[in-house]
């Protein structure tokens, strides 16, 4: 199951508020929303990334997450890597 976090950066909390929020809820194919131009976004990415990789997890982008071949969009938006027949 796919979790979608946000950080509230934009709320001005530090890193350490951001790891509170991210930390329990964490699971394989979480995807975690921060934004630009944020009061403590870039300085607290090293820290979140850090946190994130000691728990065990691997941290990549959404980019690569999409499959940009051979799929479907559910009526739910989920995209569905298609069967080869």
């Amino acid at each position: 199951m796919i979790v979608r976090m946000d950080t509230l950066d934009y709320t001005g909390l530090t890193g350490e508020e951001m790891w509170k929020r991210l930390d329990s809820k964490l699971s394989n194919g979480s995807i975690i929303l921060s934004h630009n131009g944020t009061k403590h976004t870039a300085d607290s990415l090293e820290l979140l990334l850090h946190n994130i990789k000691q728990k065990g997890y691997e941290v990549v982008t959404v980019s690569e997450l999409i499959y940009k071949d051979n799929y479907v969009i559910d009526a739910n938006g989920i995209q569905k890597q298609l069967k080869n027949e």
